[in-house]
């Protein structure tokens, strides 16, 4: 029941609800655009993860001396205190990596330093300190959750390399650290997506960046979001054979099954991410000498696309490029989750820096006279 100003529009689709000058999705022209920069043109001009995350930050890309402070700020911030990881071997090893990584950045937010702090300034140092953490928390529960412990992260390793560092205990092959610094950069923000909107909603209420955060895990965590990758990967390891996936995939779609990693609300061209992806996962699977899983998803994209017209997004081809790499499926999602702290953190602080609470109407279908009965009545 709609009055004349509003109007119902399912999932907000292409519904404007706020402004911003961090992240650009071209829908019209599969570009995405990060405060004014393709994100192609940073990858072809080999930028770090670090550059991006100082560019969603502050509106411009840094110098030589502002990217040597954010990095170093960045990796003074990894190790994760006493309480920290006392959280975390306390907590189920079955537990799933989201709930723990959700459980565990609320539990951050007792101990910042700047905890009933508001100004830009102490905001910047929780944001950095999200940053370097989460990759700890993530990569320290999977040790803990195998027996081992956590590995202390190596201050003069960038924020990719060290990922594979605190997760294996020994630095990454320089392959392995461009291609994990590309996947960063190319999940570290995507406007309003569904963990970026609930951030807003939360920092909007005025409440501090930790909760903002906890509350953009918490979206993350759901397969029509961050989940879609780990589901991709389970997909190729059911169909198992490069023989059986036309097949399957022709199986599935008659069945009417959702495949995971294909289409979009926003792209009607190729996601600009997977192009990249796509490379990565061919590069990564012949380094390692096993193409099956690149070979069987172009298989699975052709069929999709012959079948229902739709392009792969962002979780299909990391799906294969990471299990390449060697990365266990349950932690794609809290992989999603290390990259896109950048966007989330920056959307948090541009809330603050303008901000109107964000309470949308919904559309009532309820009754509207419905008679009390007494309850003797009833």
């Amino acid at each position: 029941m709609a009055n004349d100003s509003t109007a119902f529009v399912a999932g907000l689709e292409d519904v404007v609800a706020n402004t911003s000058n961090i992240c650009f999705v071209d829908g019209k022209e599969g570009r995405l655009v990060y405060q004014g920069y393709d994100i192609h043109d940073l990858i072809a001009g080999h930028a770090t993860f670090e550059e991006v995350i100082y560019l969603l930050w502050h509106g411009k890309l840094p110098n030589k001396t502002e990217l040597q402070q954010l990095t170093q700020e960045i990796a003074n911030e990894r190790k994760l205190d006493e309480p920290t990881l006392k959280l975390l071997k306390s907590l189920p090893k079955n537990s799933n990596a989201m709930e723990v990584l959700r459980t565990a950045v609320s539990f951050l937010g007792l101990y910042d330093p700047d905890e009933g702090h508001e100004t830009l300034e102490a905001n910047l140092r929780k944001a950095t300190r999200l940053v370097a953490k989460i990759p700890a928390l993530v990569t320290g529960f999977e040790r803990i959750r195998q027996g081992l412990e956590p590995v202390q992260p190596d201050t003069t390793l960038s924020a990719a390399a060290d990922f594979f560092y605190q997760l294996n205990g020994k630095k990454p092959t320089e392959f392995e650290e461009k291609a994990f610094n590309i996947a960063l950069i190319l999940h570290a923000d995507h406007e309003l997506n569904a963990s970026t909107f609930s951030a807003r909603v939360t920092a909007g209420t005025l409440s501090d960046m930790y909760s903002a955060i906890t509350s953009a895990v918490g979206t993350l965590k759901g397969p029509l979001h961050g989940g879609a990758n780990e589901q991709v990967m389970k997909m190729l390891l059911e169909i198992g054979d490069i023989n059986k996936a036309e097949a399957w995939i022709e199986n599935a779609l008659e069945q009417k099954k959702k495949i995971m990693g294909f289409g979009h609300r926003v792209y009607r061209t190729e996601d600009p991410r997977a192009t990249h992806l796509r490379q990565l996962s061919k590069q990564a699977g012949e380094l390692k000498g096993e193409t099956k899983w690149f070979e069987m998803s172009q298989i699975v994209e052709r069929v999709v696309k012959e079948k229902k017209g739709l392009n792969p997004n962002v979780d299909f081809y990391s799906a294969s490029m990471y299990y390449s790499l060697g990365l266990p499926t349950h932690l794609y999602t809290p992989i999603f989750a290390c990259s896109r702290i950048a966007g989330w953190t920056a959307h948090v602080l541009e809330q603050y820096q303008n901000n109107r609470l964000i309470r949308p109407r919904a559309e009532y279908t309820g009754l509207t006279h419905a008679q009390f009965v007494p309850i003797e009545q009833r």
